[in-house]
């Protein structure tokens, strides 16, 4: 009797740990990720970085040796985010003069593009000079198990067009780690490291997190790795957090993200500072550590990049900034702006500042989903879209002698021109058994009048696909099934949809559209989600039928 009593409180245990499992399913899945990362990668204390030395003595004079090359790249830094182009935060005191003066000093792209309106894509392109979806990188890489509580993240029974997850699709994903651009992709580090550079990644990767695709297999020589995706832990009392309850990723992103980074593949390690000041600390370093060589360094900051996270010191510099969201916002940008200072100040110190070529921009425009509007002004759209508001970045570059200081250049360019940009002024050459889609823009940046040919730009995400020819601009749509085409000579902002009456122009741009695409291969991996972007509403405003909108394939 006494065993039977035993074992049927035993049976009503586990029956009441299994009904309080179920009953908190959802929430044990959102914070399940950070609980596997903390159990498969614990973190050691902060500790120094053993840069390699480079030469002690040079072995010839800096201005007879190849240019160094550092590319600067923020994450979702808006157009508008950036005094530079004339728009930004200045009117709240929080101008970025250490880029401008990049702009003043150089050149000024105006019409700078992303390759991708998100983070993988536009990567991919910027390191190979090569639209991605040629090597079947299309979609930003998802964890499957993002689609097991993507459904109820996105549960809202006011929501006017749905979030659609292919659950099947979800189970058949590969891991994470194997998402992101194949070896067999040659990327600047390893064109400029065949020529004699020392190549140094420093920051966000996003491009896959096998050995073979990971920095150090694709062409770096040292890498510091971002592994996770906090700026500082979020009870530290350096950080000030701003958390948008109405952003489903941003509750994901919270119990889920670290504070740490790894070198050269090995064991995780906690920053000792704010992540972008971190950065800079290590790339002024590096920077010190090879200023007898060349050297090309790819700075990844993580700034202005979810969870808004700043810097308590920058935070409080700017305290005319009363709302909260936006006073952090501003912070982060204030960091990354001072970041470009520090790195051109080491230059300068070091004598190297004379022949380097500096380049700054960002992987997309700034998203909708942080919940503030003003970051693409003048320009439509968001991050995940191909209006100009997503597509449109920051773009600067600077290189005494060989780029006219206060040029602003007029043209379409976009970050697939950065590598044979690079390759041109390093005096490597370009792979020749693939199609390389940049241009070098080196030869209409030092002269007067010189002119760009005429060329088309293209973007893809599934089946919204994006070309620009000459100012004239269409996007094609599924979801809804839509064109826009729209003639940025006269209307850059997107305003008047002229397809229904340029028939004409609209049948030539599809035409390129269907050529450009013909006989690309299968993406390396498939979307399985299919989330509705509001083109003119952040996410915290309600949509109405009246609003245009698309559809954003993970």
């Amino acid at each position: 009797m006494k065993l039977k009593k035993t074992l049927v409180i035993a049976l009503a245990l586990v029956a009441l740990v299994a009904a309080g499992l179920y009953a908190n399913r959802l929430l044990i899945l959102q914070y399940s990720l950070g609980w596997h990362t903390d159990w498969k990668y614990p973190r050691e204390p902060n500790h120094p970085v053993a840069w390699a030395d480079g030469p002690a003595t040079a072995d010839m004079p800096v201005a007879q040796r190849p240019p160094n090359v550092i590319v600067i790249l923020a994450d979702d830094l808006g157009i508008n985010d950036v005094t530079t182009h004339g728009g930004g935060y200045a009117a709240q005191g929080v101008p970025t003069p250490n880029i401008d003066a990049i702009a003043r000093d150089g050149v000024r792209f105006d019409q700078g593009y992303a390759a991708a309106a998100v983070c993988t894509v536009s990567r991919a392109a910027m390191l190979t000079g090569r639209y991605p979806w040629r090597f079947g990188v299309e979609f930003t890489p998802t964890p499957g198990a993002m689609a097991r509580v993507a459904g109820a993240l996105y549960a809202d029974p006011d929501r006017l067009y749905p979030v659609i997850i292919d659950q099947e699709k979800a189970k058949a994903a590969k891991d994470f780690n194997d998402l992101g651009m194949p070896p067999s992709e040659q990327t600047l580090a390893e064109l400029l490291k065949a020529r004699g550079y020392h190549t140094l990644h420093i920051g966000k990767w996003h491009l896959g997190s096998t050995p073979e695709m990971r920095p150090n297999g694709q062409g770096f020589d040292e890498t510091l790795f971002m592994e996770s995706g906090l700026h500082l832990p979020e009870k530290d009392p350096r950080v000030v957090n701003s958390k948008q309850d109405f952003d489903p990723i941003d509750k994901f992103l919270w119990p889920n993200m670290r504070f740490a980074v790894s070198y050269n593949g090995g064991k995780w390690f906690e920053p000792s500072k704010y992540l972008a000041d971190y950065y800079t600390d290590e790339a002024v370093n590096a920077i010190r550590k090879n200023k007898n060589r060349p050297f090309f360094m790819y700075l990844a900051h993580w700034g202005v990049h979810t969870p808004l996270q700043a810097s308590k010191a920058d935070y409080d510099a700017l305290a005319h900034i009363p709302e909260h969201r936006r006073r952090v916002y501003a912070a982060m940008i204030r960091s990354v702006d001072r970041s470009v200072g520090r790195v051109m100040q080491t230059l300068r110190e070091e004598g190297l500042d004379e022949n380097t070529l500096v380049i700054f921009t960002s992987d997309n425009g700034a998203p909708g989903y942080i919940g503030l509007p003003e970051v693409n002004r003048p320009y439509r759209g968001w991050k995940l879209t191909q209006f100009e508001g997503g597509l449109r970045v920051p773009f600067v570059a600077k290189w005494p002698g060989h780029i006219q200081p206060g040029t602003q250049y007029k043209s379409a360019v976009s970050s697939i021109d950065i590598l044979p940009t690079v390759a041109a002024a390093a005096g490597a050459p370009v792979p020749a058994d693939r199609p390389i889609d940049g241009v070098n823009l080196l030869p209409y940046l030092g002269k007067e009048g010189a002119a760009q040919a005429p060329r088309a730009l293209f973007w893809r995400d599934g089946p919204m696909r994006t070309v620009q020819e000459q100012g004239w601009k269409l996007t094609v749509t599924e979801r809804p099934k839509k064109d826009w085409l729209f003639n940025l000579n006269t209307d850059p902002t997107e305003k008047t949809n002229l397809a229904a009456t340029q028939p004409e122009k609209l049948a030539h741009l599809k035409a390129m559209l269907q050529a450009h695409h013909a006989g690309m291969p299968a993406p390396r991996w498939p979307s399985f989600i299919e989330m509705p972007i509001a083109i003119d509403k952040t996410l915290d405003q309600k949509m109405t039928p009246q609003d245009d909108y698309t559809y954003w394939y993970n």
